[in-house]
C-alpha cells in the first residue's frame, strides 16, 4: 500500500513539477502576444495588462510604417528555406560518407569536423566577413545561409543515425544488384534518414530564423534584414514604440511555435533514434 502511495505521490510530483515548469517558460510567450495588442502607454502601467486589448491594427500599422516587415519576413522565410534545404543535403551526404566508407583520413578528419564545435561562434565573425568580403557577398542572402551549409552537429548526428540505423547488408545487397553509389544514396539512404533529416530540418530552420549576429555582420540595407535585426531596429534609447515591437515579435514568433507544435513528435524521435539499437 505504502508503495503505491509513494509511487502515485512522486508520480503527481514529476506531473506537477513538468506544469510548472511549462507555466515559467511561456509566460513570457503569453505576454509578449498581450501587449502586442495595447498601445505603448498601457504596457508601461502598472499593474500591466493582464489580457488582450484592440490596439492590434494600431501597432501593425506603426510596425509597417516603420520597417518594410513583409519584405524582412520574406528574406527571413527565404533565407532559413534556403539554410535548411542545404544543410540536409550537404549533412546527410558526408554523414553518409563518414559512416559507410573506409577512406584516407577518415579518423582525423571526423575529429577534425567534430573539434569544429569546441569553437564559439564569435570567433568565426571576423573571418567569414573577411570571405563574404572577398566574394562581393556582403548584403547578399546567399551569404546567410552557405557558409553553414555543412554543420558539424548535422554531420555528427546524420552519422551516428547512419551508423545505428542503417543496415550495412542493405546497402551490399543494392551494389551487387548493380546500384550506383548515388542510386544507393537516393532510394535506400535517404528514406531511412527521414527521422533524423526531420529533426535536423526543424532545428536549422530554427536557428537561422533566430539568427541575429549573421544578418548583423553581413547586411547593410534594411530591406535585406531579416526580421531580428529590422526588429532590432525599431529599438532606440529614447522612444521605442514597444507596441509594434512586440506586434512585430509576436508575428516572428508564431510561425515558429506552429512548427514546433506540427514537428516535435518528429524532433523527438529523430533525437531518440538509435539510442538503442
Amino acid at each position: 500500500m505504502k508503495t503505491v502511495l509513494s509511487q502515485r505521490i512522486g508520480t503527481l510530483t514529476a506531473y506537477a513539477t513538468v506544469a510548472l515548469g511549462a507555466v515559467v517558460m511561456l509566460t513570457p510567450f503569453y505576454f509578449m502576444f498581450v501587449f502586442a495588442t495595447h498601445a505603448r502607454a498601457d504596457i508601461f502601467k502598472l499593474p500591466p495588462p493582464l489580457w488582450f486589448g484592440s490596439d492590434l491594427e494600431l501597432n501593425l500599422s506603426i510596425l509597417l510604417q516603420h520597417l518594410p516587415f513583409w519584405r524582412n519576413l520574406a528574406w527571413s522565410l527565404y533565407v532559413a528555406i534556403c539554410a535548411t534545404a542545404l544543410t540536409l543535403l550537404f549533412c546527410s551526404m558526408a554523414g553518409y560518407a563518414f559512416a559507410c566508407f573506409n577512406f584516407r583520413f577518415k579518423t582525423p578528419l571526423f575529429a577534425l569536423v567534430l573539434g569544429t564545435m569546441l569553437l564559439p561562434n564569435f570567433m568565426n565573425m571576423i573571418p567569414t566577413f573577411m570571405v563574404m568580403d572577398a566574394l562581393g557577398w556582403i548584403n547578399q542572402p546567399r551569404a546567410l545561409y552557405i557558409p553553414g551549409a555543412a554543420s558539424a552537429f548535422g554531420i555528427f548526428l546524420m552519422r551516428q543515425f547512419v551508423a545505428a540505423s542503417v543496415p550495412r547488408e542493405l546497402i551490399e545487397a543494392a551494389r551487387l544488384d548493380g546500384c550506383g553509389e548515388l542510386g544507393i544514396f537516393v532510394r535506400i539512404v535517404l528514406p531511412l534518414l527521414k527521422p533524423a533529416m526531420g529533426t535536423l530540418g526543424l532545428i536549422t530552420f530554427i536557428a537561422s530564423w533566430n539568427n541575429f549576429i549573421g544578418p548583423l555582420v553581413i547586411m547593410r540595407s534594411l530591406d535585406h534584414y531579416t526580421v531580428p535585426l529590422a526588429l532590432r531596429s525599431l529599438q532606440s534609447p529614447t522612444d521605442t514604440e514597444w507596441g509594434a515591437l512586440m506586434t512585430g515579435s509576436a508575428m516572428a514568433t508564431l510561425p515558429l511555435l506552429v512548427l514546433f507544435a506540427i514537428s516535435s513528435k518528429q524532433l523527438i524521435a529523430g533525437l531518440t533514434a538509435g539510442a538503442v539499437k
